[in-house]
């Protein structure tokens, strides 16, 4: 979306829905993927949306949409007991319209990446984008001051140009956290968690990665991003990072006939370290708010 369109997403019920292709035994994993039932079961997943990007091309006339999910850590599928798989990570999709996309680990790093057909890779799915009716975009820092303690759902927009590509960048997330200084007409937006496209990435019609990132912006013609980055363990913790709990999500079928590369690398925390600054066209959406749902105004904060 470019801030022209004056159009702002409710992420709150906004949503992915997708069906599984019946579940088949993997040949070396036990518990590939997480998942704990019967060989031939079908389940159902529905995550709602974090952030939006879409990213308008030089060569191409419509923009590229991409979304990000809600997260989940990383877990067995559906258990009755031990739902978490210790080492444990954090799942979440990246897409577009028509592909999957490969969240990066971090800024620079090279890895094996290519868009997967959402038609490929689930038996059915759906995506639903729920739009706010009538928004308004906010002028000034008073106004956000007063759309803010008033209680509006509000939408951050940051668009920026790529100079290596001419690709606009533009970004689509809920304020989740906002901080004013009324007095001074001083705001600022803290929040996140969005997405970037990795624009070496780009063929023509998809990316092949997006790199997660929290957003600031405290003016409208600058923004900045912070990405994570995976950091290495000392070695006197590895043990009991990498320990399993119950389950083992690297357990074999065969411990006697292991997969190549076996064992691959357990989970590594990350830590928000890179920052990218850009000029930027930034805005603040708002809904309307219903006068009636509103606290009186001694309830609220000033």
């Amino acid at each position: 979306m470019l801030l022209g369109d004056m159009q702002m997403i409710d992420f709150s019920r906004s949503t992915f829905t997708w069906k599984s292709h019946p579940c088949t035994p993997d040949p070396h994993y036990r518990w590939q993927g997480g998942f704990v039932g019967e060989p031939g079961q079908v389940y159902h997943v529905r995550f709602t949306l974090d952030a939006r990007c879409a990213l308008q091309h030089p060569d191409r006339a419509e923009p590229l949409e991409l979304f990000l999910g809600s997260p989940c850590r990383s877990e067995y599928t559906i258990a009755r007991r031990n739902l978490f798989q210790v080492p444990s990570t954090e799942w979440r999709m990246a897409f577009s319209r028509a592909c999957q996309v490969t969240i990066g680990a971090s800024l620079g790093d090279v890895e094996e990446m290519s868009p997967r057909p959402l038609t490929e890779v689930f038996a059915d799915h759906t995506i639903d984008i729920r739009q706010v009716a009538a928004p308004r975009r906010l002028a000034d820092a008073a106004d956000i001051a007063a759309a803010t303690l008033d209680g509006c759902l509000l939408n951050g927009i940051s668009s920026y140009r790529d100079q290596d590509t001419g690709c606009m960048v533009t970004v689509e997330y809920p304020v989740n956290v906002m901080n004013l200084n009324v007095a001074d007409e001083e705001w600022q937006v803290c929040t996140g968690p969005v997405i970037l496209p990795d624009l070496t990435t780009w063929d023509g019609a998809e990316v092949g990665r997006v790199l997660v990132a929290h957003v600031a912006m405290s003016h409208l013609d600058h923004v900045e991003f912070i990405l994570r980055r995976p950091v290495e363990v000392a070695p006197d913790e590895v043990a009991w990072l990498d320990q399993p709990r119950g389950r083992d999500r690297l357990e074999l079928r065969d411990p006697t006939s292991p997969p190549p590369a076996y064992p691959p690398p357990r989970p590594r925390p990350t830590v928000y370290r890179d920052v990218l600054e850009f000029a930027a066209d930034n805005a603040v959406l708002a809904d309307e708010i219903d006068g009636a749902d509103m606290e009186p105004a001694g309830n609220r904060m000033e």
